[in-house]
């Protein structure tokens, strides 16, 4: 198993986008969802303050990765790494069938303003039987929140990440759809 998160910091955080599938040994895995659906296979998984997404369908694998991890992340079969800090969004194919949307936006909020989002993110999480994993830092409270939507060609997935050092809040939302011939 690897380290723990070892930096809150926003310039840590990146988007990896892979074209293979990762082992969950290499990572803090504390929650975890497998979907079989029509034609494809997703699985999530949500770790502290990270998480992963991986679909596959037709023999084409992706994989998304957002972590502020600067080791033991595997470099084979990178697609394609971007910061997350301020906002991102990002386009990627995966051969012909798989086509993957992503956006991704952080904020450092104030500590009153920090408590109010992890409870109202928590709450949205809870209600929609989202992947959650809460722990606490030296800071305060923290927690990872993984929603995802699947539908018959696509998964839909929102991912809060709450880091109480900082007030640091993580918001992405992707889009993996696989092209049916």
């Amino acid at each position: 198993m690897s380290a723990p998160v070892k930096s809150t910091s926003l310039q840590a955080y990146r988007l990896i986008l892979y074209r293979r599938a990762l082992h969950p040994e290499l990572f803090q895995v504390k929650d975890r969802r497998w979907i079989q659906h029509a034609d494809y296979e997703f699985e999530a998984w949500v770790m502290p303050g990270m998480h992963l997404m991986r679909l596959q369908y037709d023999g084409l694998c992706a994989t998304e990765l957002v972590s502020a991890q600067e080791d033991g992340i595997p470099d084979r079969g990178i697609v394609a790494a971007v910061p997350c800090a301020g906002e991102r969004d990002h386009e990627q194919a995966f051969g012909e069938k798989i086509k993957y949307v992503c956006t991704v936006q952080t904020e450092q909020l104030p500590e009153t303003l920090y408590g109010d989002t992890y409870d109202e993110l928590l709450e949205f999480g809870r209600d929609n039987d989202a992947l959650i994993h809460e722990w606490e830092d030296e800071d305060g409270r923290c927690a990872s929140i993984l929603d995802i939507q699947r539908f018959r060609r696509e998964v839909h997935a929102q991912s809060y990440h709450l880091l109480a050092q900082g007030g640091l809040v993580l918001r992405s939302q992707s889009i993996f759809e696989h092209i049916a011939e």
